[in-house]
């Protein structure tokens, strides 16, 4: 009988590196938008892009834009791209998934959120906390929408 280690080796799972890969601020109506009441609308956009580098080594991107607005003009826009390298060994491709989509993704968004909060007080604007976001709930919930839109996809050729 085959050693168990063999069949299914021990996980492994480090982080190599965090960096950040592209960042943007734009103040596109500064220094009028100064003058006004301060009562932005923020608006925040997420996604995450995978790399494979090697057999067991990935980049994870997260991609956080942030827009606010005062009204109908536009306060800034920040835009981070924070990545990192990642390697995982033991992993079967349905682990991957979460561990790539939602894992990985949690351990960055701090660091984007800092990079944030940092470039819109450079900007001379209130600082700006980016609340938690669940990475797992999102990644869940892009899943069940890639699988509705599979069934529908096959309906959709059954009815031809």
């Amino acid at each position: 009988m085959a050693d168990i280690d063999q069949i299914n080796p021990e996980r492994q799972f480090a982080v190599q590196r965090i960096y950040t890969k592209d960042l943007s601020f734009e103040s596109p109506n500064a220094p009028e938008i100064f003058r006004g009441e301060w009562k932005p609308q923020n608006e925040l956009n997420l996604n995450t892009k995978v790399n494979r580098l090697s057999d067991q080594a990935y980049e994870v991107v997260l991609s956080v834009t942030v827009t606010a607005k005062v009204g109908d003009k536009t306060a800034f826009i920040v835009e981070v791209q924070q990545a990192g390298i990642f390697t995982m060994a033991g992993f079967t491709e349905q682990e991957l998934g979460p561990m790539l989509g939602a894992y990985c993704p949690n351990l960055l968004f701090p660091y984007a959120r800092e990079t944030v909060s940092d470039l819109v007080t450079k900007g001379s604007f209130p600082q700006l906390v980016l609340q938690h976001v669940s990475f797992d709930a999102l990644f869940a919930q892009h899943q069940q929408e890639a699988a509705a839109q599979a069934t529908g996809a096959d309906e959709g050729v059954r009815q031809h």
